[in-house]
């Protein structure tokens, strides 16, 4: 029959077993996204829109492939909109992590506290 599609077993359930997040930092930020809308931070509505305008911006890739670049680009853009995190507290977290990050022996977990600007 022209046109008709049909699919194996093998070819759906190879899809099935693909992950669904390629970094692990993706599977955060949408964690994230849901959790700050379940403690009623933002509605469903407000994130569609603020996902949708980032991801129409000139030079999204046509692949998707930066998909979850705009996800985190809206989730912070809502939250400073809503006056919940300005781009410096969250470009400074950012940094701090960072050091931390560098700062922290390989095999041990990473913990701000490990920042070496942060005093205490």
């Amino acid at each position: 029959m022209p046109g008709r599609a049909i699919l194996s077993r093998l070819e759906v359930s190879a899809g099935l077993d693909a992950p669904v997040f390629a970094e692990p930092w993706q599977a955060e930020a949408f964690a994230m996204t849901v959790a700050l809308h379940d403690k009623g931070l933002f509605s469903w509505g407000e994130w569609a829109d603020a996902l949708s305008a980032e991801v129409k911006k000139p030079g999204a890739a046509a692949d998707g492939h930066d998909y979850y670049e705009h996800w985190l680009a809206a989730l912070e853009g809502l939250l400073a909109s809503k006056g919940l995190a300005t781009k410096p507290d969250v470009d400074a977290m950012a940094q701090a992590w960072e050091r931390a990050a560098h700062a922290t022996p390989h095999g041990k977990p990473i913990l701000l506290e490990n920042d070496p600007h942060i005093t205490g």
